[in-house]
Order: C-alpha cells, then sequence, then structure tokens
C-alpha cells in the first residue's frame, strides 16, 4: 500500500501546487491514499470549509492540522461532522473533533490516521506521549495501518517519539517547521520516520512568507504584515510503501516537486 503525506500547505500558492500536480502523482506513483497538513491553507494560517472541501476534490483523501487549527473557526463544525479531518489528540477532550480518524483508501483497506502536538517552544498542551499511546490502542483495534503527523518544533523531540513509536505504528511524519529534513529511515522495529517532510508553499521566503517584512521583524522588533510569498513554489512531503497484513513500513522518500508555473 502507498502512501502521500503531503507537506504543511501554505496560502494559495501551495493550494495551486497541490491542484496542478497531485493528479499527476496519484497516477505516476499509483498512489492508495493521500494525507496532506493544511492548518495553514487560508492565507497562511487556518483551514476553512471552503478549503476543506477543495482540497477533497484536488484528490486529498484525509487532512491533517496543527497549532493553527482554530484560527479559522468555522472548521469546528466539519471537525464535528466529517471523518476526514483531525486536529491534535493531546488538545483538551472537549475541543471539536478527534485525534485520531480510520477511514478506508482507495484500495478498500482501513487506514488509521493520528495527530499529535509536541509541547516543547509549543503552546500548552497534554502529554503527547501518552495522547499517542491511547490513540494506538483505539486505532490498532481496527487496522495495522497507522500513520502519525507529529506536529511539534524541537527535533529533539520529534526524534524521540519516533523511538517511541517504532514498532507500534507505520509511519511518524513530522510536520510544523516547514523545513523538510534528510533524515527519512524506517527505524529498527519497521516504523518509517522523518523529522519534517517540509512545507507545499514558496520556497523564496521564510517558511513561508514574504523575506522582507520577517527580515525587519527579526531586525527591529517592530510588528510588520506577514503576508504570504508567491516564488519558487514547490509540493514538498513524503511517500511511504506499507505491508497491508503486518503495517510495517517498506520503504519512505521524500518528495520536492516544482510547481506548475502560474
Amino acid at each position: 500500500m502507498k502512501i502521500l503525506f503531503i507537506g504543511d500547505i501554505v496560502g494559495r500558492p501551495g493550494r495551486r501546487a497541490v491542484h496542478d500536480l497531485l493528479p499527476g502523482i496519484v497516477e505516476r506513483e499509483e498512489l492508495d491514499f493521500v494525507i496532506a497538513n493544511a492548518e495553514n491553507i487560508a492565507g497562511g494560517s487556518g483551514i476553512t470549509q471552503n478549503l476543506f472541501g477543495k482540497l477533497l476534490s484536488y484528490g486529498v483523501d484525509f487532512i491533517t492540522t496543527g497549532d493553527h487549527v482554530w484560527r479559522k473557526v468555522e472548521i469546528a463544525e466539519t471537525m464535528r461532522t466529517d471523518t476526514r479531518i483531525v486536529r491534535p489528540a493531546n488538545y483538551h477532550d472537549d475541543a471539536p473533533g478527534s485525534g485520531m480518524s480510520v477511514v478506508e483508501a482507495r484500495n478498500g483497506v482501513k487506514v488509521a490516521v493520528i495527530q499529535i502536538i509536541g509541547r516543547v517552544f509549543m503552546q500548552p498542551a497534554e502529554c503527547p506521549f501518552a495522547a499517542a499511546a491511547k490513540m494506538i490502542e483505539k486505532a490498532r483495534a481496527e487496522t495495522p495501518l497507522i500513520v502519525v503527523d507529529f506536529h511539534a518544533e524541537a527535533t529533539s523531540e520529534k526524534i524521540a517519539m519516533g523511538w517511541f513509536l517504532d514498532g507500534k505504528v507505520s509511519a511518524i511524519l513530522g510536520t510544523h517547521t516547514h523545513i523538510p529534513t534528510a533524515d527519512e529511515r524506517i527505524l529498527p522495529n519497521g516504523t518509517a520516520y522523518i523529522t519534517d517532510v517540509g512545507m507545499t508553499g514558496p520556497y523564496h521566503s521564510v517558511i513561508g512568507r514574504k523575506v522582507e517584512p520577517v527580515l525587519k521583524r527579526f531586525i527591529t522588533g517592530m510588528p510588520h504584515p506577514f503576508d504570504v510569498a508567491e516564488d519558487d513554489v514547490r509540493l514538498c512531503g513524503a511517500i511511504v510503501d506499507l505491508d497491508e497484513t503486518t503495517g510495517r513500513a517498506e520503504s519512505i522518500r521524500r518528495v520536492c516537486l516544482p510547481a506548475t508555473p502560474s
């Protein structure tokens, strides 16, 4: 079973890249399931119901989020009613939606997707390790194919989570920092791991935002609007091959493709 995980989609440029490139990738790679992190799809921060629907129409099967999930509060209703989107499992139980969902891939096989958020250099959340263990126990009752999006800042916390989940899940794919890392591998007990899959959006930027305003903020300490950049747009993520019976990963490789010029 082959899964594509698309890294944080940033604004309109990222949406355009998914629209233009995803159908070809699905056909060429013979993908069974496509997951995308879309917490930054709406103008660079948040996700709306309309954009949720657009991503599905582009060929995305499942959507994960992160710390910006509530920037567009309207998505709360979608969280309550649709099983194809998750928010961090270690948010409070009263938060709309769920941190884990089991859905059918295109080949009819069930896949569990879990979202966990880190605590190091992040806003307060409950223990990600305890939340992951709880969600995995539920997921294993339905399927051995379990994919985890760990949305975290610190590489040490992400790597620690990788070792914690090795052999318990099929893949753990890092998001949030928007910078693709070169450490993709299969851990000893069969779990595919990468610290961060990168972003889908403009790379002539500072993690998706126009360069000059960000530089001014760093240099002067004064606030500046961080508009989404537009140039050098790429679709980045990872493709993971999984054994449908055991849930173990057979391979993982990074994807970084230039977007079709507008």
